[in-house]
């Protein structure tokens, strides 16, 4: 997908997980058996979620969050237990309702807002924390810190989101994977250098505000996501 601007790259992150991976994909965040692979990828992911959840207060009571990106709604239950107010948006409209479906009753203090469409929407509203857990992984170094500063202008407290890093691990799996057929691929990841990315956050106007805070790897067989925290300051 190079070149592909934010909305091209967007369409076909939708048309993907909407239509070609959806089944898979509530599969993967299910508890039906799995195999080696992508068993790997649901324990990474499983790990990935309490890393960013232990960034967050433990009372989120009277705060209003937004789970960009939030698949089948695992992160947006997690924080609305806690007290939170949730906004939980995905680009799929089918693991929207996936998620809805999944939901339980009794969030005690919390509640979850799903919502098919782009995290970016203005019509949000503002946020006291934002959350992109491998949402932003499919988009350019450019476009996710410019997707970064149109979130943060609109956050108040937190914005907690993963990339890709680029190891030669993850170098090795894209090369496995552009052997699947086209059809079966899922779009494009883009591997970022931690320092470079932070170099390039702290000079972004756009994010003047903000300040880089925890970082965290997590690997787990064919999962390889980096956590960064921002903070406002």
């Amino acid at each position: 997908m190079a070149g592909l601007s934010y909305l091209e790259r967007r369409s076909a992150i939708e048309t993907y997980f909407d239509r070609t991976a959806v089944e898979a994909w509530a599969r993967l965040t299910s508890d039906a058996p799995l195999g080696r692979i992508r068993a790997s990828v649901r324990a990474g992911r499983d790990s990935m979620r309490q890393t960013l959840l232990s960034w967050l207060p433990d009372d989120l009571s009277g705060l209003r969050l937004l789970d960009a990106g939030c698949g089948s709604g695992a992160f947006a239950v997690e924080a609305a237990r806690r007290g939170a107010t949730v906004v939980a948006i995905d680009l799929s409209p089918t693991l929207i309702e996936l998620a809805r479906e999944r939901t339980p009753q009794g969030l005690g203090r919390g509640k979850v807002e799903f919502i098919a469409g782009d995290m970016l929407d203005p019509h949000l509203g503002a946020f006291d924390h934002v959350v992109g857990m491998d949402c932003l992984i499919h988009y350019p170094q450019a476009q996710m810190v410019q997707a970064l500063g149109e979130l943060g202008a609109r956050t108040r407290a937190s914005m907690l989101f993963t990339f890709a890093p680029r190891t030669p691990a993850l170098a090795i799996m894209h090369a496995v994977g552009r052997l699947f057929p086209r059809k079966d691929r899922a779009p494009a990841i883009s591997p970022l250098a931690e320092t470079a990315l932070r170099r390039v956050i702290a000079a972004d106007p756009g994010l003047a505000d903000w300040r880089a805070g925890r970082t965290q790897r997590v690997t787990n067989g064919f999962y390889v996501s980096q956590a960064q925290e921002l903070r406002r300051t």
